[in-house]
């Protein structure tokens, strides 16, 4: 393909995609085919010879989207949405057409710089604490990853390292000594999380092979993770001689958009960790992949409050602000933490620049060495929409989790909320005679919502007594009220038909 052919697919391609998301909300969300669909549909091996560009297009439409869910649909109320908008798809192109890995500044400056300037903006838009920027007082800043799930995995490493550092600080450097303490406290070590806390969490334990340790939370306290209960399981912990590390705290659990209790926890580990030796400290990350993006909103920015007594923050662009995937924000109140941790310098990736340390690598900040200019369609969202309307976006969908709650509401007959709105998630349930009972016709109604063809939503099971609920996001963009109220007639229909 020449660059003469190349101008005429794109721009077929361009009207391809732009008819897409106008006609997205004509599409069921979800894909139909059975597993296996593709192969037959597709040889057994690649071309030996070149095919023409059109044959290729036409296959999009008659093999590929068949098998494609459709994130944006506004009958796509499962998960989290996973957002997009015209101008984050042409950063996308750019970012494409600067094809590179990006490891080091001087690999493309604009790529490193831009980054460092948008993270900057978006710190100050979301209210963050000063230090989490890369002018703060402590040395911080930001670094664009693909996911919540690299983020929490490239913290840990840096909480293990740094605490494993100060556990063994009073040691002689190079010793053997240092050297069996060391790997004896690797062994000890516990990562923590509560029951709310995302998978990846535990997944991050599982690959750095060190422990991994619930706190229970509590349908009382919101299923927030509070200090109350984290100092008993720290309590618990240190008394077997295990060592806690690091904790995941959440802003928007996966399952019910629970906001854990940030004061007591700050409390509770100053008290925890005055007690350490050498000024050892628990590695606090906050996990707002989701929810993160409504700190946007100031209503809710009171919530950052605690973050300065933190280590790391993360939210993922990718889910509700309207940046493609994937885009996802970790800020640091301390590089420092990272760079040791993860730097290595051989001979091939050291240039006058790096040296010096006049600039910023971040692959010093992540565990890959390439890099995507991710923070290009960033940049463009930003501008494109402004703060202004990036928060109009989020009210929407947080005013139609409200719609959707107050209609639930109408009918206690049939249905009762299970968590309130928050964030743009409301989670319900079916009314029973028992919880055996309820969680039955809850998961019936679930299926039958999701057999209907309408809507695609997802369930969840939380608290000791593993109620199920049905969860339903509402911030996919191409939402509307009439949605909202299509939704709840379906509702009232499935849940008439187990009630009664």
């Amino acid at each position: 393909m020449d660059a003469n052919e190349f101008r005429t697919a794109a721009k077929a391609a361009i009207d391809e995609i732009a008819d897409y998301h106008e006609n997205v909300v004509n599409k069921n969300p979800v894909a139909t085919v059975q597993p296996g669909y593709l192969r037959p549909l597709l040889p057994a091996s690649a071309p030996l010879d070149p095919e023409p560009f059109e044959a290729i297009r036409a296959d999009i439409q008659d093999k590929i989207m068949p098998g494609i869910t459709h994130w944006s649909s506004p009958g796509f109320m499962a998960f989290f949405p996973c957002s997009s908008s015209y101008p984050a798809a042409i950063a996308e192109m750019y970012s494409n057409a600067f094809n590179g890995a990006h490891f080091n500044w001087i690999c493309s400056p604009a790529v490193t710089e831009l980054e460092t300037i948008v993270l900057d903006w978006l710190a100050q838009a979301l209210g963050l604490p000063e230090c989490y920027t890369s002018g703060g007082s402590t040395h911080g800043g930001g670094v664009l990853h693909g996911t919540a799930s690299e983020a929490i995995l490239t913290v840990m490493v840096a909480a293990r390292d740094k605490y494993v550092a100060a556990k063994t600080s009073h040691l002689p450097e190079g010793s053997e000594e240092k050297e069996e303490e060391t790997w004896r406290l690797r062994g000890k070590l516990v990562a923590l999380g509560s029951a709310g806390t995302h998978s990846s969490t535990q997944k991050a334990a599982q690959v750095l092979g060190v422990r991994f340790a619930t706190v229970t939370v509590y349908e009382e306290d919101g299923f927030a993770l509070t200090g109350a209960h984290l100092h008993e399981t720290l309590r618990e912990l240190t008394a077997q001689g295990l060592e806690p590390f690091y904790l995941t705290t959440t802003l928007g659990t996966t399952d019910v958009c629970a906001v854990d209790d940030f004061a007591s926890i700050a409390a509770t580990l100053a008290a925890h960790n005055s007690k350490n030796s050498h000024g050892a400290e628990v590695f606090v990350h906050v996990d707002a992949a989701y929810a993160g993006s409504a700190l946007m909103l100031p209503e809710h920015q009171h919530l950052t409050k605690s973050f300065t007594h933190f280590h790391s923050f993360n939210v993922n662009p990718h889910k509700w602000m309207l940046t493609t995937f994937d885009c996802s924000a970790v800020f640091v109140r301390s590089r420092a933490d990272l760079i040791t941790a993860l730097s290595i310098k051989p001979a091939y990736l050291r240039n006058e620049f790096s040296d010096s340390e006049l600039v910023t690598d971040y692959r010093d900040w992540q565990i890959p060495l390439g890099r995507r200019f991710r923070s290009l369609k960033l940049w463009f969202v930003l501008r494109s929409h402004g703060i202004s309307g990036l928060r109009a976006h989020f009210q929407q969908g947080i005013a139609r989790a409200e719609l959707l709650e107050a209609k639930l509401r109408t009918r206690p007959d049939l249905m009762t909320v299970f968590t309130a709105a928050r964030f743009g998630l409301v989670t319900l349930r079916i009314v029973g005679a028992n919880e055996d009972d309820i969680n039955k016709k809850t998961a019936q109604v679930y299926e039958a919502v999701n057999a209907d063809g309408h809507f695609y939503l997802t369930s969840t099971v939380v608290g000791k007594d593993k109620k199920f609920a049905i969860r339903a996001c509402t911030s996919t963009r191409a939402m509307t009220d009439e949605h909202i109220q299509l939704l709840f007639a379906i509702f009232v229909r499935e849940a008439e038909k187990v009630c009664h």
